[in-house]
């Protein structure tokens, strides 16, 4: 298994071939300017703008939570430097009001309602094909890794980016804890279940608990980020606290939040959204700006906390570090 762990990145960027089918803009789809609600995210701007702030931070409570989080003296951490972006850092009070996270909501207003989720006790299992399954504490796994933070572009499969300075450690260090067998073909990442706590999964018609999944070979490759921090300290509840997935060279729908369970499958899981529509949200989800969504482009991308829009890249940037896992895989059912 060691010997699957250890991917290096070998390959240059991997394009399309010339000959594939680029499909065209219908005069029905959506216009790219309305593929989220571009007229609440400005209204919660210019209420930020106006408290400078202060009255955003206050509300949901960012002081209140560095004092009460037990891993808040392990913030901020060092900056690994290998991992960089050329773009300006998106404002902590914009990345903060602007969220999915249908538990709470399917609109990007949950900031408010995600206050309620309790992040301690928090226990995360870890299961399947692995040597011993186990379950640990959040506070008693940050205790085996050590924290660093990395700047990452975020995709949203919605045309819109971020840029944020997330803390945590990588998804191979919690290989190496869970030691998974040779069976071992896919990591599956579950969210919380409350009902109670999270109303959106009063919503029946969403197939819950939020699941997620990767190949073994991507969830090794040193890109994929277990975080439990950003901006400099714990991670925000609407962030998906205590502890979710990044893996920028995917859409933001593959970054799994308030994770409880990993589990280790030989079979490739069906994940949720590739439940719910997966002729628009595969289990791949790689960045294209060559396939277009059903329902909208993806060449460009809206750039939030600026008045612009920027090109799309090929694995939104990250190329050098992951084509080699998909070489020879040029299909539109990797790129959706």
């Amino acid at each position: 298994m060691s010997g699957k762990l250890n991917i290096q990145s070998r390959l240059a960027v991997l394009e399309p071939e010339t000959d594939m089918l680029i499909k065209q803009r219908r005069p029905w789809d959506l216009p790219e300017s309305q593929v989220t609600d571009e007229a609440d995210f400005l209204n919660r701007r210019q209420i930020i703008a106006a408290g400078g702030g202060l009255l955003a931070a206050g509300a949901l409570g960012f002081n209140a939570r560095a004092q009460t989080d037990p891993s808040a003296g392990l913030y901020p951490a060092a900056r690994n430097t290998a991992y960089t972006i050329t773009r300006d850092l998106t404002p902590e009070e914009v990345n903060s009001t602007y969220n999915n996270f249908y538990e709470f909501g399917s609109s990007k207003s949950i900031s408010k309602a995600s206050q309620a989720l309790q992040t301690r006790p928090w226990e995360i299992t870890i299961d399947g094909e692995v040597e011993a399954e186990m379950t640990l504490g959040i506070d008693d796994l940050l205790k085996k890794v050590t924290l660093e933070e990395r700047l990452y572009r975020l995709r949203c499969v919605e045309a819109w980016s971020m840029t944020i300075p997330w803390t945590g450690f990588p998804l191979s260090k919690l290989l190496e804890i869970a030691k998974p067998l040779s069976s071992a073909k896919y990591v599956q990442m579950q969210t919380f279940e409350n009902p109670k706590v999270a109303r959106g999964q009063l919503a029946v018609w969403y197939p819950w608990p939020y699941t997620e999944a990767l190949t073994i070979e991507e969830a090794a490759n040193d890109l994929a980020f277990m975080v439990t921090g950003a901006y400099g300290k714990p991670a925000a509840k609407q962030f998906g606290a205590p502890i979710r997935l990044a893996v920028p060279w995917k859409y933001g729908f593959k970054s799994v939040k308030s994770i409880v369970r990993f589990s280790f499958l030989k079979e490739r899981p069906t994940t949720f959204w590739e439940e719910i529509n997966a002729g628009e949200y595969g289990f791949w989800a790689n960045v294209n700006p060559k396939f277009d969504h059903p329902r909208w482009s993806q060449a460009t991308e809206r750039v939030l906390g600026k008045n612009e829009r920027i090109p799309t890249v090929i694995f939104n940037g990250y190329g050098e570090q992951v084509a080699d896992l998909y070489s020879g895989k040029t299909e539109r059912k990797y790129f959706m």
